[in-house]
């Protein structure tokens, strides 16, 4: 656990930021911005040290057994905080739609999977419907579109909470797709289980892109983002990608998702 920062007010919202471990192994600048965007809201946050994956890469296979010894671990590691913020709709989907589920039979530890369910956001939600952030103090020079997750859109209810941050980003023009509601194809297992699907689906959602002739894509959740970024770049395209929290955090300066880090 991360040391508490003594300048932080005592009564300050108490935040475990649940960092995923697509971030972590991919992109840990999402962490970074995350963490930043939550201590400029005024919040006290922790880095839980034994927290892992969400368990949902086994959940979504059928594997419930793993999936449960996996949500195990994020259960103690989280449950003494107020609140638990991941910036990703997906892996907070699985805490707070999904946990419950998992342990219907065990009655011990259903209660404490809708405890800690129950405490579970996505980081643009928390921001906006929790702490009342309208705004940032931000920078991004360029035309953006942004992409809906379906966990995040569909289980986590997350829509109008980013674009009402990226509104205050200075220089930022929003440019929305045709289908913002569309898959992007990625699905976790789903890309793996259904290539063709996959490939097909985001194939059109990088047709989308292209037709609102945004410069940069932005989206919660760095699966998607990921797999639209290595759609585009196959295809010969430079649009950039980030994670919103990036662009909130004004943590936009490194390569974006999928560019080569030693450009």
């Amino acid at each position: 656990m991360t040391e508490v920062d003594e300048t932080i007010d005592p009564n300050a919202p108490r935040v475990g930021l649940f960092v995923t471990c697509i971030a972590d192994l991919y992109r840990p600048n999402v962490g970074f911005a995350a963490l930043y965007l939550l201590e400029e809201a005024g919040c006290r946050v922790d880095v839980p040290l034994g927290q892992t994956c969400c368990g949902q890469p086994a959940w979504n296979s059928g594997d419930q057994d793993s999936a449960c010894i996996v949500a195990k671990t994020v259960i103690k590691s989280f449950e003494p905080y107020p609140y638990i913020v991941a910036p990703s709709g997906s892996c907070s989907g699985m805490i707070r739609i999904h946990y419950p589920k998992l342990f219907a039979t065990d009655s011990k530890w259903r209660a404490r999977a809708e405890a800690v369910a129950g405490r579970c956001y996505e980081l643009t939600s928390f921001l906006t419907d929790v702490l009342g952030v309208d705004a940032v103090s931000a920078r991004y020079e360029g035309s953006v579109t942004y992409h809906d997750s379906c966990s995040g859109l569909r289980e986590m209810g997350v829509r109008e909470q980013p674009r009402r941050l990226l509104k205050s980003v200075d220089g930022l023009e929003l440019r929305e797709l045709d289908e913002r509601d569309a898959c992007c194809g990625f699905g976790g297992a789903f890309s793996v289980k259904y290539p063709d699907i996959s490939g097909r689906l985001v194939s059109d959602k990088c047709v989308d892109i292209a037709s609102t002739q945004a410069d940069t894509v932005l989206g919660g959740d760095l699966g998607c983002l990921l797999n639209i970024a290595g759609r585009l770049r196959r295809e010969g395209k430079h649009t950039r990608v980030f994670h919103i929290a990036e662009v909130l955090a004004d943590m936009a300066d490194l390569p974006g998702v999928g560019e080569d880090d030693t450009s």
